[in-house]
């Protein structure tokens, strides 16, 4: 009969009740294997996926691989152009020629295009409705470019 461990370490003879996974986690940790893992100590923080859904382990595979979902990406595409639709706003009241209003027109009409395209892949990928965005209207963008010339 092989001589064996107990949990205390005691050599004991005979069947005991510790599986090998039970001893292989006791003989790491008596080798020190375990001394500097993360959260050593103290709970380990979980993650809020409230609105993950059956999503939530996929997503935590992403988010450990650097990915984001697709539609947080889409969402980051949507506010970044917003952010250029704002500067272009802000720039038509320098814009003293005819040719440089029509470029801030035609620049506006890509951005509030390219922000729908953005607003329509979050608004079909996010996991719920708290997430979605409302989509721009191109006219009223135009109007408001050209109250502001």
């Amino acid at each position: 009969m092989p001589i064996r461990k107990d949990g205390e370490g005691r050599p004991t003879f005979g069947p005991t009740w510790e599986s090998l996974s039970e001893r292989l986690i006791r003989e790491a940790m008596e080798r020190g294997e375990f001394d500097d893992l993360p959260y050593k100590g103290r709970r380990i923080p979980l993650e809020d996926e409230t609105y993950a859904g059956q999503n939530a382990l996929a997503f935590h595979v992403l988010k450990n691989a650097g990915v984001a979902p697709p539609w947080i990406e889409a969402d980051k595409e949507a506010r970044r152009l917003l952010e250029a639709r704002d500067r272009l706003l802000e720039r038509a009241s320098s814009a003293a020629t005819e040719m440089a209003r029509e470029r801030l027109r035609t620049e506006l009409r890509r951005v509030v295009a390219g922000a729908n395209s953005a607003i329509d892949r979050l608004n079909a990928e996010a996991p719920g409705p708290a997430q979605h965005r409302r989509r721009l209207d191109p006219e009223k963008e135009l109007a408001r470019l050209e109250r502001l010339f």
